[in-house]
């Protein structure tokens, strides 16, 4: 394992007020750093390096979202996909809160889906999916009630993208830096924006935004 407490470093979702994780959680989460610590030596799946900033920039970065994904974060049936989900982020964090929501993480790189599969499989998530595909060739089983983004592109870009994969009512949800309003007005009219939040992330100084849009 790595040589950080993890536990004592998660201790911060105490700030995040809503988030409440599953009694084994906190294992799996340390897990999963282990695994993306060894992996990013050789493959290069994350610019971040340094553990410490893996559990503030990755894990609670991660899980900030999670009162913001849905009317309750709580719900049993919520299913998630994950566009350009790089080494499962958010998707990983999330599926370890939600061991009871349908994730796909969803990547078109062969290495990083490779690594999502490995943690699945070390870590026994069987409500996660890995799939290598662009989103604009994927084809899932179901839609879904949100799809998520950290990262992926301009807000545009994304809506245009991903929208398809949707379930009525659904909704996308962009995770950004700094409040992206240039992007925002520059939506398609096709899509609104329903609501901007910002998010205090534990450890983390630079700005956080949610934007949740859907189609019109």
């Amino acid at each position: 394992m790595i040589g950080v407490d993890i536990h004592g470093g998660l201790s911060q979702l105490d700030a995040l007020g809503d988030v409440r994780l599953p009694r084994d959680a906190r294992d799996k989460l340390a897990a999963y750093l282990d695994l993306l610590v060894r992996w990013n030596r050789t493959y290069n799946l994350t610019a971040i390096r340094e553990p410490e900033r893996m559990i503030t920039h990755h894990v609670l970065d991660s899980l900030a979202v999670l009162p913001h994904l849905a009317d309750s974060a709580e719900r049993e049936s919520l299913s998630l996909l994950d566009v350009g989900s790089g080494a499962g982020l958010p998707a990983i964090p999330l599926a370890i809160a939600r061991p009871a929501w349908r994730v796909v993480a969803l990547d078109s790189n062969h290495k990083k889906g490779a690594f999502i599969q490995q943690v699945v499989n070390e870590l026994a998530l069987a409500n996660v999916e890995a799939a290598v595909s662009r989103v604009e060739d994927y084809r899932g089983s179901a839609p879904f009630d949100v799809v998520i983004a950290r990262a992926f592109s301009d807000l545009a870009t994304f809506a245009e993208s991903s929208a398809r994969h949707l379930a009525p009512r659904g909704r996308l949800i962009a995770m950004k830096g700094v409040r992206p309003d240039e992007e925002i007005a520059q939506l398609p009219p096709a899509y609104r924006v329903i609501e901007t939040k910002a998010l205090a992330v534990p450890g983390m100084e630079a700005a956080r935004h949610l934007v949740v849009m859907e189609r019109r």
